[in-house]
Protein backbone atom coordinates (compact mmCIF):
# COMPACT_ATOMS: atom_id res chain seq x y z
CA UNK A 1 0.00 0.00 0.00
CA UNK A 2 1.31 3.47 -0.95
CA UNK A 3 2.06 5.73 1.99
CA UNK A 4 0.24 9.09 1.94
CA UNK A 5 3.44 11.13 2.00
CA UNK A 6 5.27 9.17 -0.65
CA UNK A 7 3.94 11.01 -3.77
CA UNK A 8 4.90 14.37 -2.25
CA UNK A 9 8.35 13.09 -1.33
CA UNK A 10 8.83 11.71 -4.84
CA UNK A 11 7.84 15.05 -6.36
CA UNK A 12 10.31 16.88 -4.11
CA UNK A 13 13.13 14.53 -5.11
CA UNK A 14 12.22 15.01 -8.76
CA UNK A 15 12.20 18.79 -8.34
CA UNK A 16 15.66 18.83 -6.75
CA UNK A 17 16.97 16.47 -9.43
CA UNK A 18 15.78 18.92 -12.07
CA UNK A 19 17.19 21.92 -10.22
CA UNK A 20 20.63 20.33 -9.82
CA UNK A 21 20.64 18.79 -13.34
CA UNK A 22 21.72 15.43 -11.97
CA UNK A 23 22.12 13.94 -15.46
CA UNK A 24 24.88 16.49 -16.13
CA UNK A 25 26.82 15.47 -13.01
CA UNK A 26 28.41 12.59 -14.91
CA UNK A 27 30.32 15.19 -16.93
CA UNK A 28 32.16 16.36 -13.80
CA UNK A 29 34.41 13.54 -12.43
CA UNK A 30 36.37 13.29 -15.67
CA UNK A 31 37.79 16.77 -15.16
CA UNK A 32 39.73 15.79 -12.06
CA UNK A 33 40.74 12.43 -13.53
CA UNK A 34 42.01 14.06 -16.72
CA UNK A 35 43.90 16.54 -14.56
CA UNK A 36 45.59 13.74 -12.65
CA UNK A 37 46.50 12.03 -15.94
CA UNK A 38 47.96 15.29 -17.26
CA UNK A 39 50.41 15.29 -14.35
CA UNK A 40 51.33 11.69 -15.08
CA UNK A 41 50.00 10.51 -11.71
CA UNK A 42 47.57 7.81 -10.66
CA UNK A 43 44.32 8.99 -9.06
CA UNK A 44 44.54 8.96 -5.28
CA UNK A 45 42.75 10.29 -2.20
CA UNK A 46 43.41 13.87 -3.29
CA UNK A 47 41.75 13.16 -6.63
CA UNK A 48 38.70 11.79 -4.81
CA UNK A 49 38.47 14.99 -2.76
CA UNK A 50 38.77 17.01 -5.95
CA UNK A 51 35.95 15.03 -7.58
CA UNK A 52 33.75 15.57 -4.52
CA UNK A 53 34.55 19.28 -4.48
CA UNK A 54 33.81 19.58 -8.19
CA UNK A 55 30.46 17.85 -7.85
CA UNK A 56 29.44 20.14 -4.98
CA UNK A 57 30.52 23.31 -6.78
CA UNK A 58 28.80 22.20 -10.00
CA UNK A 59 25.54 21.60 -8.18
CA UNK A 60 25.93 24.91 -6.36
CA UNK A 61 26.21 26.58 -9.74
CA UNK A 62 23.05 24.87 -10.97
CA UNK A 63 21.02 25.95 -7.94
CA UNK A 64 22.38 29.49 -8.07
CA UNK A 65 21.71 29.67 -11.81
CA UNK A 66 18.00 28.96 -11.34
CA UNK A 67 17.80 31.38 -8.40
CA UNK A 68 19.34 34.16 -10.49
CA UNK A 69 17.17 33.37 -13.54
CA UNK A 70 13.90 32.79 -11.69
CA UNK A 71 12.12 35.80 -13.23
CA UNK A 72 13.33 34.97 -16.74
CA UNK A 73 12.39 31.31 -16.30
CA UNK A 74 8.90 32.33 -15.21
CA UNK A 75 8.42 33.51 -18.82
CA UNK A 76 10.57 31.12 -20.85
CA UNK A 77 10.56 28.00 -18.66
CA UNK A 78 7.58 28.06 -16.32
CA UNK A 79 7.95 24.30 -15.76
CA UNK A 80 11.31 24.73 -13.97
CA UNK A 81 11.30 23.99 -10.21
CA UNK A 82 11.38 27.62 -9.01
CA UNK A 83 8.76 29.27 -11.24
CA UNK A 84 6.49 26.25 -10.86
CA UNK A 85 6.66 26.65 -7.07
CA UNK A 86 8.06 23.19 -6.37
CA UNK A 87 11.17 24.70 -4.78
CA UNK A 88 11.33 28.11 -3.12
CA UNK A 89 13.95 30.68 -4.15
CA UNK A 90 15.25 30.76 -0.56
CA UNK A 91 15.80 27.00 -0.59
CA UNK A 92 17.68 27.18 -3.91
CA UNK A 93 19.91 30.00 -2.69
CA UNK A 94 20.54 28.21 0.60
CA UNK A 95 21.47 25.03 -1.25
CA UNK A 96 23.92 26.98 -3.41
CA UNK A 97 25.62 28.37 -0.32
CA UNK A 98 25.79 25.04 1.50
CA UNK A 99 27.09 23.20 -1.56
CA UNK A 100 29.75 25.84 -2.12
CA UNK A 101 30.92 25.52 1.48
CA UNK A 102 30.97 21.72 1.18
CA UNK A 103 32.98 21.92 -2.02
CA UNK A 104 35.59 24.19 -0.47
CA UNK A 105 35.80 21.97 2.62
CA UNK A 106 36.46 18.91 0.46
CA UNK A 107 39.10 20.76 -1.54
CA UNK A 108 40.80 21.82 1.69
CA UNK A 109 41.26 18.13 2.56
CA UNK A 110 43.42 17.83 -0.54
CA UNK A 111 45.74 20.63 0.58
CA UNK A 112 46.12 24.37 0.44
CA UNK A 113 46.95 24.57 -3.30
CA UNK A 114 43.78 22.63 -4.11
CA UNK A 115 41.75 24.94 -1.86
CA UNK A 116 43.19 27.96 -3.68
CA UNK A 117 42.11 26.58 -7.05
CA UNK A 118 38.69 25.58 -5.69
CA UNK A 119 38.20 29.09 -4.30
CA UNK A 120 38.94 30.56 -7.73
CA UNK A 121 36.54 28.05 -9.27
CA UNK A 122 33.77 28.91 -6.80
CA UNK A 123 34.30 32.62 -7.41
CA UNK A 124 34.03 32.07 -11.16
CA UNK A 125 30.82 30.08 -10.76
CA UNK A 126 29.16 32.72 -8.59
CA UNK A 127 30.36 35.56 -10.83
CA UNK A 128 28.95 33.81 -13.89
CA UNK A 129 25.53 33.14 -12.37
CA UNK A 130 25.08 36.50 -10.68
CA UNK A 131 26.73 38.88 -13.14
CA UNK A 132 28.41 37.52 -16.25
CA UNK A 133 25.91 35.05 -17.69
CA UNK A 134 24.05 37.54 -19.85
CA UNK A 135 27.14 39.52 -20.88
CA UNK A 136 29.65 38.86 -23.69
CA UNK A 137 32.00 37.49 -21.01
CA UNK A 138 29.58 34.67 -20.12
CA UNK A 139 31.02 31.91 -22.36
CA UNK A 140 34.57 32.82 -21.33
CA UNK A 141 33.62 32.56 -17.65
CA UNK A 142 32.11 29.12 -18.16
CA UNK A 143 35.19 28.04 -20.11
CA UNK A 144 37.43 29.26 -17.29
CA UNK A 145 35.37 27.32 -14.73
CA UNK A 146 35.73 24.05 -16.63
CA UNK A 147 39.47 24.60 -17.11
CA UNK A 148 39.88 25.36 -13.40
CA UNK A 149 38.04 22.14 -12.59
CA UNK A 150 40.70 20.16 -14.44
CA UNK A 151 43.45 22.17 -12.76
CA UNK A 152 41.83 21.36 -9.41
CA UNK A 153 42.20 17.64 -10.11
CA UNK A 154 45.80 18.09 -11.22
CA UNK A 155 46.64 20.16 -8.13
CA UNK A 156 44.93 17.83 -5.69
CA UNK A 157 46.53 14.66 -7.03
CA UNK A 158 49.84 13.64 -5.48
CA UNK A 159 52.32 15.61 -3.39
CA UNK A 160 53.70 18.93 -4.50
CA UNK A 161 57.23 18.86 -5.93
CA UNK A 162 59.79 18.78 -3.12
CA UNK A 163 62.27 21.63 -3.08
CA UNK A 164 65.62 20.60 -1.73
CA UNK A 165 68.75 22.62 -1.17
CA UNK A 166 70.56 20.65 -3.86
CA UNK A 167 68.02 21.38 -6.57
CA UNK A 168 68.96 24.27 -8.82
CA UNK A 169 66.35 27.03 -9.16
CA UNK A 170 66.53 26.78 -12.97
CA UNK A 171 65.83 23.04 -12.83
CA UNK A 172 62.90 23.60 -10.47
CA UNK A 173 61.45 26.25 -12.75
CA UNK A 174 61.93 24.02 -15.77
CA UNK A 175 60.11 21.11 -14.12
CA UNK A 176 57.27 23.37 -13.02
CA UNK A 177 56.97 24.82 -16.51
CA UNK A 178 56.80 21.36 -18.09
CA UNK A 179 54.10 20.32 -15.62
CA UNK A 180 52.19 23.51 -16.31
CA UNK A 181 52.28 22.90 -20.06
CA UNK A 182 51.06 19.32 -19.63
CA UNK A 183 48.10 20.56 -17.63
CA UNK A 184 47.43 23.65 -19.76
CA UNK A 185 46.82 21.69 -22.96
CA UNK A 186 43.90 19.54 -21.72
CA UNK A 187 42.54 22.45 -19.68
CA UNK A 188 42.53 24.53 -22.84
CA UNK A 189 40.74 21.77 -24.75
CA UNK A 190 37.95 21.63 -22.16
CA UNK A 191 37.76 25.43 -22.15
CA UNK A 192 37.38 25.58 -25.94
CA UNK A 193 34.61 22.99 -25.93
CA UNK A 194 32.80 24.67 -23.03
CA UNK A 195 33.02 28.09 -24.66
CA UNK A 196 31.48 26.75 -27.87
CA UNK A 197 28.62 24.93 -26.13
CA UNK A 198 27.90 27.89 -23.84
CA UNK A 199 27.65 30.20 -26.84
CA UNK A 200 24.98 27.90 -28.28
CA UNK A 201 23.14 27.63 -24.96
CA UNK A 202 22.46 31.37 -24.92
CA UNK A 203 19.84 30.73 -27.63
CA UNK A 204 18.30 27.50 -26.37
CA UNK A 205 15.04 28.96 -25.05
CA UNK A 206 14.14 30.95 -28.17
CA UNK A 207 16.29 29.47 -30.94
CA UNK A 208 16.85 31.43 -34.14
CA UNK A 209 20.67 31.40 -34.05
CA UNK A 210 22.61 29.77 -36.88
CA UNK A 211 26.09 31.21 -36.42
CA UNK A 212 26.53 29.94 -32.85
CA UNK A 213 25.98 26.23 -33.67
CA UNK A 214 28.06 26.60 -36.84
CA UNK A 215 30.91 28.11 -34.83
CA UNK A 216 30.59 25.39 -32.20
CA UNK A 217 30.59 22.75 -34.94
CA UNK A 218 33.82 24.15 -36.38
CA UNK A 219 35.45 24.40 -32.94
CA UNK A 220 34.52 20.90 -31.76
CA UNK A 221 35.47 19.35 -35.11
CA UNK A 222 38.88 21.02 -34.97
CA UNK A 223 39.31 19.94 -31.36
CA UNK A 224 38.41 16.35 -32.19
CA UNK A 225 40.78 16.31 -35.17
CA UNK A 226 43.64 17.71 -33.07
CA UNK A 227 43.02 15.11 -30.36
CA UNK A 228 42.95 12.30 -32.92
CA UNK A 229 46.17 13.47 -34.56
CA UNK A 230 47.87 13.63 -31.18
CA UNK A 231 46.73 10.08 -30.43
CA UNK A 232 47.97 8.75 -33.78
CA UNK A 233 51.45 10.14 -33.19
CA UNK A 234 51.95 7.78 -30.24
CA UNK A 235 52.66 4.02 -30.39
CA UNK A 236 49.81 1.81 -31.63
CA UNK A 237 48.24 -1.34 -30.27
CA UNK A 238 45.48 -1.48 -27.67
CA UNK A 239 46.54 1.88 -26.24
CA UNK A 240 45.94 3.53 -29.62
CA UNK A 241 42.39 2.18 -29.66
CA UNK A 242 41.82 3.51 -26.14
CA UNK A 243 42.93 6.94 -27.37
CA UNK A 244 40.98 6.98 -30.64
CA UNK A 245 37.67 5.47 -29.50
CA UNK A 246 36.72 8.31 -27.11
CA UNK A 247 37.72 10.86 -29.75
CA UNK A 248 35.39 9.21 -32.26
CA UNK A 249 32.59 9.14 -29.68
CA UNK A 250 33.22 12.80 -28.90
CA UNK A 251 32.83 13.79 -32.53
CA UNK A 252 29.78 11.58 -32.92
CA UNK A 253 28.11 13.14 -29.89
CA UNK A 254 28.69 16.76 -30.90
CA UNK A 255 28.66 17.11 -34.67
CA UNK A 256 25.21 15.72 -35.53
CA UNK A 257 23.14 17.77 -33.04
CA UNK A 258 25.12 20.94 -33.78
CA UNK A 259 24.61 20.52 -37.52
CA UNK A 260 20.89 19.97 -37.04
CA UNK A 261 20.69 23.08 -34.83
CA UNK A 262 22.52 25.13 -37.47
CA UNK A 263 20.21 23.96 -40.27
CA UNK A 264 17.05 24.37 -38.18
CA UNK A 265 17.73 26.65 -35.18
CA UNK A 266 14.55 25.81 -33.31
CA UNK A 267 14.55 25.83 -29.49
CA UNK A 268 14.12 22.04 -29.37
CA UNK A 269 17.08 21.30 -31.66
CA UNK A 270 19.21 23.97 -29.99
CA UNK A 271 18.52 22.43 -26.57
CA UNK A 272 19.36 19.00 -27.98
CA UNK A 273 22.68 20.36 -29.27
CA UNK A 274 23.48 21.85 -25.85
CA UNK A 275 22.59 18.59 -24.10
CA UNK A 276 24.80 16.68 -26.54
CA UNK A 277 27.60 19.14 -25.91
CA UNK A 278 27.39 18.58 -22.16
CA UNK A 279 27.43 14.78 -22.56
CA UNK A 280 30.30 15.07 -25.06
CA UNK A 281 32.53 16.31 -22.25
CA UNK A 282 32.77 12.71 -21.03
CA UNK A 283 34.41 11.21 -24.15
CA UNK A 284 36.56 14.33 -24.45
CA UNK A 285 37.82 13.88 -20.89
CA UNK A 286 38.43 10.20 -21.64
CA UNK A 287 40.38 11.08 -24.78
CA UNK A 288 42.52 13.62 -22.91
CA UNK A 289 43.30 11.13 -20.14
CA UNK A 290 44.18 8.39 -22.62
CA UNK A 291 46.31 10.76 -24.65
CA UNK A 292 48.26 11.58 -21.47
CA UNK A 293 49.05 7.88 -21.09
CA UNK A 294 46.29 6.88 -18.67
CA UNK A 295 44.33 4.52 -20.92
CA UNK A 296 42.69 2.81 -17.93
CA UNK A 297 41.47 6.14 -16.58
CA UNK A 298 40.13 7.03 -20.01
CA UNK A 299 38.14 3.81 -20.23
CA UNK A 300 36.77 4.34 -16.71
CA UNK A 301 35.65 7.88 -17.56
CA UNK A 302 34.07 6.67 -20.80
CA UNK A 303 31.96 4.25 -18.76
CA UNK A 304 30.07 7.25 -17.38
CA UNK A 305 28.66 8.13 -20.81
CA UNK A 306 25.88 5.49 -20.94
CA UNK A 307 24.77 6.48 -17.44
CA UNK A 308 24.58 10.14 -18.43
CA UNK A 309 22.60 9.33 -21.56
CA UNK A 310 20.14 7.10 -19.69
CA UNK A 311 19.51 9.65 -16.94
CA UNK A 312 19.20 12.49 -19.48
CA UNK A 313 16.06 10.78 -20.79
CA UNK A 314 14.45 11.38 -17.39
CA UNK A 315 16.04 14.65 -16.26
CA UNK A 316 17.23 17.26 -18.75
CA UNK A 317 20.85 18.36 -18.51
CA UNK A 318 19.96 21.91 -19.56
Amino acid sequence: MTRPGRPNRTRRIRAWAELLRVSALFSVPGDALAGAAARGLRPGPGTAYAVGASLCLYQAGMALNDWADREEDAVDRPHRPLPSGRITPAAALGAAGLLTAAGLALAARAGRPALTVATALAGTVWAYDLRLKHTPAGPAAMAAARALDLVLGATATGPAPVRTAGTAPVARRGAAARTGLRVAAPAGALALHTYAVTAVSRHETRGGATLAPLGALAATSALGAATAIGALRKPGGTAALARLLPTALYLGTTTGPLLHAALNPSPALTQRAVGGGIRALIPLQAALAARAGAAGTGIAVLGLAPLARALARKVSAT
